[in-house]
């Protein structure tokens, strides 16, 4: 079997959709699919299933990914080893992960800062959602990725290290000339009878669940495709939304952020791989801290960053947050 069809399938279950997967590999949406039914004839069982909304991985499908997705992380590793020998492994460009909104200025600027101190150095960055970010430090894709730990939270993964940058306060952001705008911390009944928009699962199971601790309904009628698309819908009046803390300095002019009553937060961490770290990683950790602590300084004066190679995610990780309020 060819490795060029393992990566094939491999990146359609990431994506979940043929065409996708078509075009971020630079192929037909036919070629894919001849690929994929290829690989089903020569191992005798359905690897994919179509729902609505695209596709899936059967239980077979699932067993066979995560063996090719470790086999594919080794032979990347391999070719990239060889290539280090020839250019030395400080030539190697280090593939930096983040989310959306962390990846609209604290990672720039945590980079800009690693810059300043080691000189010359290659970089890439891919926004993405933090279950994908984890994916492809797993696959050998990414050398770090910022993530976090909102819903429906990070998986415990033995084959990478994590360090806990920090916990942000969700914010709520409204168009200029809101009511509300200038106003704080504004209690979530207040927003009762506004409509939400989300552009992902987890925001709105944050909204949701804060919503129902106060004990109202978050009517999120509106979905948009991306942040900058949420943004807009806040920008001309159509909604207001849940965005997080540390996205304020970024936003567009034409809305305005209020902070919340006990507001919802997620913790900020960074990943890397056990294996073949990139020499940049560890200096650019200690960036990132820093650059948390400048976007959030009365957080950061409260809540230490903390360093941890296992952490375990779920309830513990609820607990860790609970104790670093706690010291506050």
């Amino acid at each position: 079997m060819e490795l060029t069809v393992w990566r094939t399938f491999v990146t359609v279950c990431r994506l979940g959709s043929l065409s996708a997967a078509a075009a971020e590999l630079n192929h037909t949406q036919s070629a894919v699919s001849r690929q994929i039914a290829g690989l089903e004839r020569q191992l005798g069982v359905e690897l994919l299933e179509r729902h609505a909304r695209g596709v899936r991985a059967t239980p077979a499908g699932e067993v066979f990914r995560r063996h090719a997705l470790a086999t594919l992380t080794e032979a990347d590793r391999a070719v990239r080893a060889v290539r280090d020998v020839g250019g030395g492994a400080f030539e190697r460009p280090l593939a930096v992960g983040a989310t959306p909104s962390l990846a609209a200025g604290m990672v720039p600027e945590a980079v800009r800062a690693l810059l300043r101190r080691s000189g010359s150095v290659r970089w890439s960055l891919l926004p993405g959602l933090s279950a994908q970010l984890h994916d492809r430090v797993i696959a050998g894709d990414l050398d770090i990725a910022v993530v976090t730990d909102a819903p429906p939270g990070l998986p415990h993964d033995q084959r990478v290290e994590h360090r806990f940058l920090g916990l942000d306060d969700m914010v709520v952001v409204l168009p200029v000339g809101h009511p509300q705008a200038g106003r704080g911390p504004v209690p979530m009944q207040a927003l009762a009878d506004q409509i939400w928009v989300e552009d992902n699962d987890g925001s709105a199971a944050l909204l949701r669940l804060h919503a129902a601790r106060a004990g109202v309904d978050a009517r999120i009628d509106l979905t948009a495709a991306d942040l900058p698309g949420k943004l807009a819908l806040v920008a001309t009046g159509h909604a207001i939304a849940l965005i997080p803390g540390v996205l304020t300095g970024a936003l567009r002019t034409d809305v305005t952020t209020v902070p919340l009553v006990d507001p919802p937060a997620r913790g900020i961490y960074a990943i890397t791989p056990r294996r073949d770290p990139h020499p940049f990683a560890v200096p650019l950790l200690d960036h990132l801290a820093a650059a948390f602590a400048a976007l959030r300084p009365a957080q950061a004066a409260h809540r230490p960053v903390e360093s941890d190679t296992a952490v375990a995610y779920g309830a513990s990780a609820d607990r860790a947050r609970r104790g670093s309020r706690r010291r506050t």
